[in-house]
């Protein structure tokens, strides 16, 4: 009998269609053929039912497809079912929005959570907005942000006055941009964590929570410590990969997407979001002008890495 595990689990499938097209996004684009939607939505299945089994351990599970995932019905009944299983703490996904949002009301509310992505351009403010108006109505939890391009700012701020205040608007550093000092604090004042998201973390060496409690699973059960380390565990179905859980450091030079740093133990991001890892929510509430204090929380003066390079 192996020992019972406290496990986050990343699961990434093959679906790498979306309804959406922005020009920086990094993930890769295409139209899935109706074979390639089958056989994700096997995988789906696999992964979710072999979840279902695992009643002696505690289990996370964030979907982090590569195209939009509740467009699919499989990922919305993913989402529901393991919301309702008691050893799993909670279940999240990261999303466009574009999905209706009525059958969250079939989940376990305490237990699902959307992480939410306002892409100006790609839809209409108002229906992004109704949407997460619905979400405030239902009581899910859920994050909001955009990327922190120059042309986005306004639509930011529009959203952030709109949002209700209880609600997290982060801000993702762009690829590829550089920015000034004065473009930073913009940034900053809609949301106070983004110096973490600014430059790359230095993480060659450092210890991490992937590989030990944390890891990636992709759409054939192969496990890896995280989606940017390309070295496997093991196997999520022949449990090979129960064996190879192991505090590890980091082998990477440095770590710039949310997903991975957040797991570094050289910051102070669990205790920010304290509850909240995977939907990205602070477990510090906003205060009113809309801003969050989690640097006194954390400990923290200063939270901006040494600059790397140029992102």
């Amino acid at each position: 009998m192996t020992a019972a595990v406290d496990l986050t689990l990343l699961y990434r499938g093959p679906l790498a269609s979306c309804d959406y097209d922005c020009p920086y996004c990094p993930f890769a684009k295409r139209r899935d053929s109706a074979e390639q939607l089958r056989a994700d939505r096997a995988a789906l299945e696999r992964f979710t039912s072999w979840a279902g089994g695992q009643a002696g351990d505690r289990l996370s599970v964030l979907f982090t497809p590569w195209g939009e995932g509740l467009v699919r019905s499989w990922y919305r009944r993913a989402l529901v079912e393991l919301s309702h299983l008691p050893h799993v703490r909670r279940v999240a996904i990261q999303t466009n929005l574009s999905c209706r949002t009525d059958w969250l009301a079939d989940a376990d509310l305490d237990t699902v959570a959307l992480w939410c992505t306002y892409h100006p351009g790609q839809t209409p403010y108002e229906r992004f907005l109704a949407k997460t108006r619905r979400l405030a109505e239902l009581g899910v939890r859920f994050s909001v942000g955009v990327v922190g391009l120059p042309g986005h700012l306004d639509h930011a701020r529009e959203l952030r006055a709109a949002l209700p205040e209880h609600v997290y608007l982060w801000v993702n550093a762009a690829e590829g941009h550089t920015y000034t000092d004065e473009e930073a604090a913009r940034w900053t004042g809609l949301d106070p964590l983004f110096p973490y998201s600014r430059h790359p973390h230095r993480s060659a060496g450092l210890p991490c929570r992937t590989g030990e409690s944390v890891v990636s699973v992709d759409g054939d059960g192969t496990v890896r410590r995280c989606h940017f380390v390309r070295a496997e565990l093991g196997n999520l179905y022949d449990g090979s990969y129960r064996a190879a859980l192991a505090p590890r450091p980091c082998p990477l030079a440095v770590c710039d997407c949310h997903i991975g740093y957040v797991h570094l133990e050289t910051l102070p991001l669990y205790d920010v979001f304290a509850g909240g890892v995977l939907e990205r929510v602070p477990r510090t509430a906003p205060a009113p002008a809309g801003r969050l204090l989690p640097l006194e929380i954390a400990g923290a003066a200063d939270p901006s890495p040494e600059p790397v390079n140029n992102r």
